[in-house]
Order: structure tokens, then sequence, then C-alpha cells
């Protein structure tokens, strides 16, 4: 039997007993990120959640053996590869994700990089003077040139793109551009949480995305359950308003008089009267006189109204015409 060293057997443990006792537990990618950045990172996570970096080998055996106690989280051996580490936590999934990515920062490609989207440099002035570094730009790529005794660059260029790996040449000028096309930071890969495992895909949503779904589904479901009259607890007073406000309305259409529509039913009535004594000439009864001239002088006034508005459109319209007219003159 092959001789296993005695820290390997103590950093599966310790590996294992940190996701049992994790609420949470992920994969995240650490390639690329400068020695200072993941110190600060590792300082950062320190106070709410546990960050281990290892050998990938020895994060597989403790995957297997803290699945014994939480099975389903084998499941997150796939995503064991390239430079990786194992975080532990009580945050949820989502809040662990954004958290993640706060920690990206832009930072210069190195040789040989994969480009994460095209990598642009844009038409205009740049921060050299004249020299040599001109032919260093235009072997590399860039359409640089000299003109009004400083360099330019002549026209908009995608230098690499999309999944492309950088060249050597123009790894070392893009930060002399200011151009830092790579994202460095923790990248989340998978999380387990209860024996399911969240990727990237689900965890990478605003933070109100699912709580607003529910505020739609609910609305739609209190909606739906309106209109086809379906009573639950939330429903029974709106459907009981909606009732009672359609049973009025069809009491008034039918002129059947209850003690809650005879006000309105009276005062329809009231008003067909008045309509009906407006057409009568020479009444004798001074009260139903003195109602007309009552409605009279409210409809006088917006008839007086209207007018005057009409009066107003069509000055302004010869006014406009006028205007136009002697605009037209200028062609003649």
């Amino acid at each position: 039997m092959a001789h296993v060293a005695s820290w390997k057997k103590e950093k599966v443990k310790e590996l294992a007993d940190m996701m049992v006792n994790g609420q949470v537990v992920a994969i995240v990618d650490v390639h690329g990120i400068p020695s200072p950045q993941m110190q600060a990172i590792r300082s950062n996570m320190r106070e709410n959640s546990s960050m281990v970096m290892t050998r990938n080998n020895l994060m597989l055996l403790a995957l297997d053996e803290a699945a014994k106690q939480k099975p389903g989280l084998e499941k997150l051996k796939e995503q064991v590869h390239g430079q990786c580490a194992i975080v532990a936590t009580p945050m949820n999934p989502f809040k662990l994700f954004r958290s993640m990515e706060k920690t990206k920062t832009p930072a210069p490609a190195k040789p040989g990089d994969i480009a994460p989207e095209d990598i642009e440099i844009k038409a205009g002035d740049t921060p050299f003077k004249p020299g040599p570094i001109v032919g260093e730009l235009q072997k590399a790529g860039i359409p640089a040139a000299i003109e009004g005794g400083k360099i330019v660059i002549r026209k908009d260029k995608v230098l690499v793109k999309q999944g492309e790996a950088v060249p050597e040449d123009l790894a070392k000028l893009l930060p002399k551009l200011e151009i830092l096309p790579m994202i460095v930071g923790l990248d989340l890969r998978a999380a387990y949480e209860e024996g399911v495992i969240y990727d990237k895909t689900v965890l990478d949503v605003p933070p109100d995305h699912y709580i607003n779904l529910l505020a739609t589904g609910a609305h739609n479901a209190f909606a739906l359950g309106i209109s086809i009259v379906y009573p639950t607890e939330e429903t029974i007073k709106p459907l009981i308003a909606k009732a009672y406000r359609e049973a009025l309305s069809l009491s008034v259409e039918a002129a059947i008089p209850t003690k809650e529509n005879v006000k309105i039913l009276l005062a329809k009535a009231n008003v067909g009267m008045l309509a009906i004594a407006s057409r009568v000439p020479e009444l004798g009864d001074e009260r139903l006189t003195q109602q007309l001239a009552a409605n009279a002088a409210p409809a006088a006034v917006e008839e007086t109204k209207a007018e005057e508005k009409k009066d107003d459109e069509e000055k302004s319209n010869s006014e406009e015409g006028a205007s136009f007219a002697g605009f037209g003159g200028l062609f003649d």
C-alpha cells in the first residue's frame, strides 16, 4: 500500500469538516488573481466565509468525504479543475454570488490570455510623443501614425476578437494605452445548499428578479380570481364590492327602487322631467321655470366658453395662415 503523507490526510479532513459545517459550499475560480489582490479578498471574506486553496485531487477527496454527511455535495466535483478554491459560508448562494462579483476588477492582459470580449481601440490621440513606439504600435497591428507632432490612432479597430488569445507584442502595449481588457476576481462556478446545486446561470440574476416575478404572479393571480369570480381570503372583499356595484347599476337601469338607489332614481327622473319640460313652451309651474333657469345658466356659461374657444382657434389659424402666406412670398 502506497504511503500517504500525513499533511494530505489532515488537509482532506480540514476541508471535509469545513464543508460539513458550512451552510453553503461553493467552488470558485481564482485564475489570474494577483497575490496582493487575493490577500485583500481573503481578508475581506474572513469575517463570514472560509476559503481554502489546495491541490485539486485533495479537494476531490474532501468532497467525497463530506458527501457522506451531505448527500449531493459530490456533484461539485465536476467544477474542480484549473485554479480553484473551496468556499464555505452561511450566506445563501445568491448573496455569495453577488459578493464574488464585487471582487472583480479590470486588469491588463497577459500573453496568451483569452479575450472575454472584443478588444477594440478607438481613433484619437495617444499619450505618446513621436518616437520608436510608433513602430511598435504598427507592428502589433495598431493603426498608429504621427500627425501634428504627436502619435494618433487613425481609425477604430478590433485588435483581438472575443475568444481569441492576446498576442505577446499586443499584451505589452495595451496597458500603455490604458486598455485593461481582462476581469480579475473570484468567479463562482457553482454552489451547494441543502442538496441543491446552483450553477452560475441560475445565480447571475438581479437582486430583485425573483421578488418581482413573485409580485407579478400574485398580481396576475388576484386579477384572474376577480375575473372568474373565484372567492378566496384575498378576493372576497373586492368580489362583494364588485357585486354590489353591478347590482346597484342594474337596479338603476331597470328602475327598481331600493333603499340604496332611490335617491339616484329620483335624481335621474328629475333630469328626465326637466328635459321634457324644457320642450314645453309657456309653463305655468313657477318651480319648474326656476329649475330650468337654474340649469340653463351653467349651460349658457359652458356654451359661451365653447364659442370663445372656437373664436380663439379661428383667430390663431387665421394669423398662422397669414404668417405662412407672408413667408411664402419670399419664394415668389
